[in-house]
């Protein structure tokens, strides 16, 4: 049966979880979106409400799987939440905290890798944590050593059981000094949530310094932590014996915004990103400009279309201040129609180009290097893990049957089929739930043409 998504609009949108999209495409996108927080930031927000006496509020909160699967551990370790004072806010009341059965905690974690940034406020909290085998998007190895070497630095007693993993801290934890090997986001994360309660100070070199990191920093601040930014990617944190809640509005989500810019320029069309702004996205508009892009800076977001035909680029991923991995994926989807050669380095993950093959299904001349390219000058240092794709355009994308790998991906897939001539049918299409909110509803706001088959 076919369900036609204006039915469900615009009160509700169908869910998307086992649904099959079948999209057709040749339709520029046109109109306004409008993105919220950041997921990458709200759901540490989330965490770091375990570290405080007193209640949290938290603005802007998306309404995604991620964030739904982190207040359920929450909710499972005795944090009770409710609805703010406005649309899209939470309260968090950590007073009734307590230890957790591991049969609740895996029942709600296996989907998210965020159960790992529990350790640290746990620890604290009630001196143990226990972590199940972690979940998320199978785009590489991702490991959590850096998190695991971190928390035993702090003077965590760390036990690897086949379940999962079991952490104790004996006595309170210390400050450390730590020189992360990559600045890896998720392990300054663990440092930051742990050290703001550690006696004494903490060191970290090598730290990731994205805006949703900085916005964490910011949070915790609120609560009461002492955190100061030094040069080089250092960072200090000086343990306080107690913290409160906090009153925050989360960042917006600027991966959200930036594929959104990608689909506009995939499209040949106009959308207008409510709530992005042009600081946290430069280096991206940078390059959007370079392929061909044209965008508007406004008060209260950014204008995005394309400006006459899109231009082949050289993308490095890289951490913060680099182009981000999330930001390739979508972007590639328009590079397929560029007239040129174009490359992108992927360095940050060793397994994010099988998303490709779909889209040389679909007709792109794609050409994946699975070591990397040795040739042509690099701004980003060569790494062991990374590969390369070469895509050569322009190619007409046709419709075909895909199934979605993981989150961008995903989004990748339904704006080839979006971009490509015929009737495609994407499934696996439930993961976008985990980071674009609404995206049914935005979609049929923008022009696009498909239905939910169930």
């Amino acid at each position: 049966m076919t369900t036609p998504v204006r039915d469900a609009l615009p009160d509700g949108v169908p869910s998307l979880t086992g649904d099959v999209l079948a999209i057709r495409g040749g339709r520029p996108l046109r109109g306004r979106v409008d993105v919220k927080g950041a997921k990458n930031l709200a759901t540490k927000a989330m965490v770091a409400t375990l570290l405080g006496e007193t209640a949290s509020t938290l603005r802007d909160v998306p309404d995604l799987s991620d964030v739904a699967v982190v207040r359920s551990l929450l909710e499972v370790h005795g944090v009770q939440v409710k609805s703010g004072d406005e649309p899209g806010s939470l309260i968090f009341d950590p007073s009734g905290v307590e230890t957790a059965h591991f049969e609740e905690i895996d029942a709600h974690a296996g989907a998210s890798r965020i159960p790992i940034l529990f350790c640290g406020p746990l620890l604290h909290r009630l001196g143990q944590a226990f972590i199940p085998d972690l979940g998320g998007c199978r785009i590489g190895d991702r490991p959590i050593d850096f998190h695991l070497d971190a928390l035993r630095k702090f003077g965590a007693v760390v036990e690897k059981l086949p379940s999962g993993i079991r952490l104790s801290a004996p006595q309170r934890l210390h400050g450390a000094n730590i020189h992360l090997p990559y600045p890896s986001v998720g392990a300054t994360e663990q440092v930051l949530l742990t050290a703001v309660r550690a006696e004494g100070t903490t060191e970290l070199r090598n730290a990731a310094i994205e805006p949703e990191i900085m916005d964490l920093i910011a949070v915790l601040q609120k609560m009461g932590a002492i955190i100061s930014y030094e040069p080089n990617r250092v960072i200090l944190i000086e343990g306080v014996e107690k913290l409160r809640g906090y009153d925050h509005r989360s960042i917006f989500d600027r991966n959200e915004a930036a594929s959104w810019a990608s689909a506009a320029l995939a499209t040949d069309g106009e959308i207008f990103v409510g709530g992005a702004k042009q600081q946290e996205m430069l280096t991206f508009l940078n390059v959007f400009r370079k392929a061909g892009g044209w965008f508007d800076i406004q008060e209260d977001g950014i204008l995005f279309r394309r400006d006459g035909e899109i231009k082949p680029v050289v993308v490095e991923t890289d951490v913060h201040p680099g182009f981000m991995t999330d930001w390739q994926q979508p972007l590639v989807v328009a590079l397929t129609q560029a007239h040129g050669r174009s490359v992108v380095h992927e360095t940050v993950y060793e397994n994010r180009m099988g998303f490709t093959d779909a889209l040389v299904k679909m007709g792109a001349d794609i050409v994946v290097h699975p070591h990397g390219l040795q040739d042509g000058p690099r701004r980003v240092p060569r790494r062991e893990l990374e590969q390369a794709a070469v895509i050569t355009g322009p190619t007409p994308l046709h419709a075909a049957d895909i199934v979605v790998p993981d989150l961008r991906g995903g989004y990748s897939h339904v704006i080839a089929a979006l971009t490509a001539t015929g009737e495609s049918k994407v499934s696996g299409v439930d993961i976008l739930s985990r980071g674009y909110e609404k995206f049914l509803a935005k979609l049929d706001a923008l022009g696009a043409d498909f239905d939910v088959i169930r």
